[in-house]
């Protein structure tokens, strides 16, 4: 970790909203305004024919534009080889729209702030080992320099202990509290048990779905809206680009307001035709009743890995934008017994949290940053420790079908990091030349349903080595989160290792390319 010349910031990379935030001389995390006065930006990407880019553009903008000249969700692709938006005779990839997003939010920040040269960036507590390395290579595109990716619940849970005047505290109370952290955004979904005291922090759980979030909840209404218009008319609008962006937008609006009213008129339009219905929070409730479900079932699942009873949680935190609907504070009330805290603002929580955790890597580093002196001491004394997201294993043969591959998971995933396991194998067959080590990340027994993150052989075994020779394999996961693997065979003490540095999707000249290709394009 290297940091540059330049101001340092944390960056919310959110599915439908994106932020950026700084810490203040005293210690005050704040949230950047952009260009036009606000402290989030959609994260729309408008691709003009002009080669001009448009980032976070109006609706009224949008509505003028071919619908596949316009990205929405990208979040969601991230670390997907097979998606790309043909531009100008070029292949975009998510890591370049999103460091689109980036660099608007960089150039706008840099308005009111001056220089910025490093960044802390969040993701999803499940964004796996692909999708980090895309996320890291989107801040490069932009200019950035990525000190660090953060998870977005830890993010959010600095913020809230930051805020309430309690971490880095060395002359209060050292009290343990247990906090849940809540995060339902745009696009996508985590939550997290963490154990704090003033000094020490420590995520106990983790669980999320990276393709579940307020989007969903709309495109219920889109489409119960459809059918209606369906019945009545016996026209389909969800065969139309141009007609579902214009009723995604309204029924986005709808949602919101539900979220303060109990009903809300809704009026689409299409082909000269228009359906007026009145949307009640309760139809509205019941259509997206197994969404809500799926996040309830994941916090209670997370809990009871965490080995927490809901009764001795100190607080129940809710994050992200999607937590404004009523009946998510009434679930995490059923769920809890108590009323969930919303002392953050659930859409600027997350950067703010960031920009502590950018602040507490430069003070350990005794950089020089905006802090005055007593905030770096505070920022010194905190401690973090986090646990992996998801299971780490190894390819190996099905000890009751020789012929069929499985994972044998040698981490679990919610296991504390730093962490070190060694377990020995057999080889398959007599007089066996290489031994070839597929690296997996995920839970299930299939590896083909499992992420492989890397391989690596032992080379030259000694001749006539007989089947079943023992082999011993010790997986390591570090406090950065870089996964170590070595590979013993014990009969000739040949050793081979490898260590995975977040090295899949995009090449270094793919990015060095992508990053000149981003200074053609004017990001408005």
């Amino acid at each position: 970790m290297k940091f540059l010349d330049g101001q340092t910031v944390g960056i919310d990379l959110g599915t439908t909203y994106s932020a950026i935030a700084r810490l203040k001389e005293d210690g005050s995390p704040e949230s950047i305004l952009n260009a036009d006065g606000r402290n989030i930006t959609p994260s729309v990407v408008l691709l003009g024919d002009d080669g001009q880019v448009v980032v976070g553009p109006t609706f009224e903008r949008t509505s003028q534009e071919a619908p596949d000249h316009i990205v929405e969700a990208v979040k969601r692709q991230m670390g997907n080889k097979d998606f790309f938006v043909v531009y100008q005779n070029k292949k975009l990839t998510p890591e370049f729209i999103s460091a689109l997003i980036l660099k608007k939010l960089k150039q706008d920040a840099e308005k009111r702030i001056g220089p910025i040269a490093n960044a802390v960036i969040t993701v999803p507590y499940y964004f796996n080992d692909v999708r980090r390395k895309a996320t890291q290579d989107a801040g490069r595109i932009a200019g950035l320099n990525v000190v660090d990716i953060i998870n977005e619940p830890t993010a959010a849970t600095l913020a809230y202990a930051w805020t309430k005047g309690e971490l880095g505290r060395t002359d209060i109370s050292q009290e343990a509290k247990t906090i849940l952290v809540y995060d339902l955004g745009g696009g996508t979904f985590d939550v997290t048990v963490v154990r704090y005291t003033p000094t020490q922090f420590r995520v106990l759980a983790t669980d999320g779905d990276v393709m579940l979030g307020g989007i969903d909840w709309t495109r219920r209404i889109v489409d119960h809206i459809s059918e209606q218009f369906l019945r009545k008319f016996g026209e389909d609008p969800r065969g139309d680009q141009e007609a579902i962006r214009n009723f995604t937008a309204d029924c986005e609006d709808a949602k919101r307001a539900l979220s303060k009213q109990t009903q809300t008129p809704l009026n689409v339009y299409y082909k000269g035709k228009t359906l007026s219905v009145a949307l009640t929070r309760s139809d509205f409730e019941r259509m997206t009743a197994d969404l809500l479900q799926r996040t309830q079932d994941t916090t209670e699942l997370v809990l009871q890995q965490a080995k927490v009873d809901p009764k001795e949680l100190t607080e129940v935190v809710l994050v992200g934008g999607s937590t404004y609907m009523p009946s998510v504070e009434r679930m995490m009330k059923e769920i809890c017994g108590r009323v969930p805290s919303r002392d953050l603002r659930p859409e600027e929580a997350v950067a703010q949290g960031a920009a502590i955790h950018a602040a507490i890597l430069e003070a350990r580093m005794n950089r020089d940053s905006v802090v005055g002196e007593a905030i770096t001491k505070r920022l010194q004394a905190v401690q973090m420790s986090d646990v992996n997201s998801h299971s780490l294993g190894v390819k190996v043969s099905d000890p009751s079908d020789r012929a069929r591959k499985i994972n044998h998971i040698m981490i679990p995933k919610n296991t504390p990091v730093p962490h070190s396991f060694s377990q020995r194998f057999a080889t398959n067959s007599a007089s066996q030349k290489t031994i070839h080590v597929y690296i997996l990340e995920g839970d299930a027994s299939d590896p083909t349903a499992c992420s492989q993150i890397g391989d690596f052989r032992i080379v030259d075994l000694p001749p006539n080595l007989p089947a079943g020779s023992p082999v011993e394999v010790t997986y390591s996961y570090d406090a950065n989160g870089r996964v170590h693997c070595i590979a013993k065979e014990l009969t000739g003490n040949r050793e081979s290792k490898m260590e995975i540095v977040r090295n899949q999707g995009l090449t270094e000249q793919n990015v060095d390319a992508f990053e000149r290709l981003a200074t053609e394009y004017k990001v408005e």
